[in-house]
């Protein structure tokens, strides 16, 4: 039996309910739009002149879009079809085109290198015989960074490779993690010589045209398209374009480690074929069991081998894979890559657990917001079911690199403060006149100019030499990006100059 007081509180239940569904709800906030003009604000907050963002879910393209110029100073938009250096983020496709090799039965991942190679010699023979394939692309070889071997002189691929036996190691084989580029030329070079092709044709052949790459070039030399992103550098808090194709030609020299130039229309075949078990509309391009091997945590990397960011993202553990750097982020993986080149950024980055990628590609000299571009995505997109507004990761990087930059300057104010004033040069300038030559470092040439001294290393790399104190001087490169370096000058007993020491080497004077 129903009470008055029963009837009463079902009626005011029923006006209530009938209330609340009359209303209107309010709009939720749209995450792409969100994360959109969170974009637009780094951008300007970062100084970047241009830049591009793609968002790949679940097969699904979430955003793809150009921000901001092609070159500072006009008026040419970046689009979903502007070129970017993929840098660094090209050792993916390497890796991926040997597993295909892998897949066919041409190559195992442990097969030693010199059955491929039988010329390429380390400085250790042990080393040399011991190297396998996988090894190539993993960064624990034991070698250290030897990028002079193409940033400081202009050499064929055999060439650098043939110098290698002059890198003494930093490390044993396998015991450590130290960042290295010629490893993936050896490995383009294998590629080479297992299919009959070179690296260049194979990854156009085996990745460009199956997943209808049509404006994807592997080498800088190809890029010849207008609609291409010029490269920009910030010269004492001024951003520069740097006009130079030498300089971004350098790296076709490395091209399996980091030469190719894409597009958002582009990158989003290859964001979801590496999502995706290695396939993309109807196509295979890797076994699922070599695709899962590509992803497989290989070696651990150091704390001063990884990032800066992990001071805010807090990593519990950090791993590299064949081309891809991986770490934990609120509890999922992380599988991703940066690409730097002179004036240019790439970041291509996976959570395979929401079938989520990501890529940022940008035009100014290590614009660190790719990496909050790329965490503010995670949360955004996937990470973040309440749908309010995230971490700001564009303001938190900002201040860490800010921070970082700071103490760089400091130390270099350090080091000039060390400079003994009132010094003179032990001889006449004409007396440090001369050719120095290393076999790993090349030639030097050192010739008076207007009553100073220049400096020329491979015919490459160019500048002034200004007296700093004592018989060391100040490098000026005539590229101003480049900076300055010490150069000094070491005496024999009998007075005479014998050696130049530059960037690491010592090179001996030629009688």
């Amino acid at each position: 039996m129903l009470t008055k007081c029963t009837l009463f509180l079902t009626a005011v239940g029923y006006c209530l309910s009938h209330s609340l569904y009359a209303q209107p709800r309010r709009p939720q906030p749209d995450p792409v739009a969100r994360y959109d003009a969170y974009v637009q604000q780094a951008l300007r907050d970062w100084r970047v002149p241009g830049m591009t963002v793609t968002v790949i879910k679940n097969g699904k393209v979430v955003l793809k879009k150009g921000y901001g110029v092609r070159e500072s100073g006009t008026t040419q938009s970046v689009d979903s079809q502007t070129l970017f250096a993929m840098a660094s983020t090209t050792k993916a496709m390497t890796a991926a085109c040997l597993g295909m090799l892998v897949d066919e039965g041409k190559l195992r991942w442990n097969d030693p290198v010199i059955n491929y190679l039988p010329d390429f010699q380390l400085y250790d023979p042990a080393v040399t015989r011991e190297l396998r394939v996988r090894d190539l692309l993993l960064h624990n070889t034991g070698v250290g960074n030897a990028d002079l071997l193409w940033t400081i002189m202009q050499i064929p691929p055999d060439e650098i490779l043939n110098r290698m036996r002059y890198v003494k190691p930093a490390y044993s084989l396998r015991s450590g993690f130290i960042y290295q580029n010629i490893m993936y030329l050896a490995a383009g070079k294998v590629i080479e010589k297992v299919s009959g092709m070179p690296w260049e044709t194979f990854i156009r052949k085996r990745i460009f045209e199956p997943l209808g790459m049509t404006r994807t070039r592997a080498l800088f030399r190809d890029v010849t398209d207008a609609n291409r992103a010029k490269p920009h550098v910030n010269v004492n808090d001024t951003v520069r374009v740097v006009n130079s194709r030498q300089e971004e030609s350098a790296v076709d020299a490395v091209g399996p480690a980091g030469s190719v130039w894409s597009c958002p229309d582009d990158l989003t075949a290859w964001m979801q074929c590496m999502l995706d078990s290695g396939r993309y509309a109807g196509k295979t391009l890797l076994k699922p069991g070599t695709w899962a091997e590509l992803f497989k945590p290989q070696t651990i990397v150091t704390d001063a081998q990884f990032y800066p960011t992990q001071v805010l993202t807090k990593p519990v553990w950090k791993t590299y894979a064949l081309g891809w750097f991986q770490h934990d982020y609120r509890g999922h993986r992380v599988n991703f890559h940066t690409g730097s080149l002179t004036g240019m950024i790439a970041l291509h980055a996976q959570l395979p657990d929401y079938k989520l990628a990501v890529y940022v590609q940008g035009n100014l000299d290590h614009a660190e917001v790719r990496h909050a571009l790329i965490y503010r995505a995670f949360d955004e997109f996937a990470l973040n079911p309440a749908n309010v507004t995230g971490r700001d990761w564009s303001a938190e990087f900002r201040k860490l690199y800010g921070s970082i930059e700071q103490q760089a300057k400091a130390a270099q104010a350090k080091a000039d403060s060390s400079r003994v004033p009132n010094t003179k040069p032990t001889l006449p300038l004409s007396a440090y006149v001369g050719t120095y030559t290393d076999p790993l470092y090349g030639k030097i040439d050192v010739a008076m100019q207007d009553g100073s001294l220049r400096f020329s290393a491979n015919n490459f790399t160019t500048g002034r030499l200004n007296h700093w104190h004592y018989d060391t001087f100040r490098l000026t490169y005539d590229d101003f990006w480049s900076g300055t370096d010490a150069v000094v000058f070491i005496l024999d007993a009998q007075g005479k100059v014998a050696k130049l020491n530059w960037a690491g080497g010592e090179l001996v004077r030629q009688k």
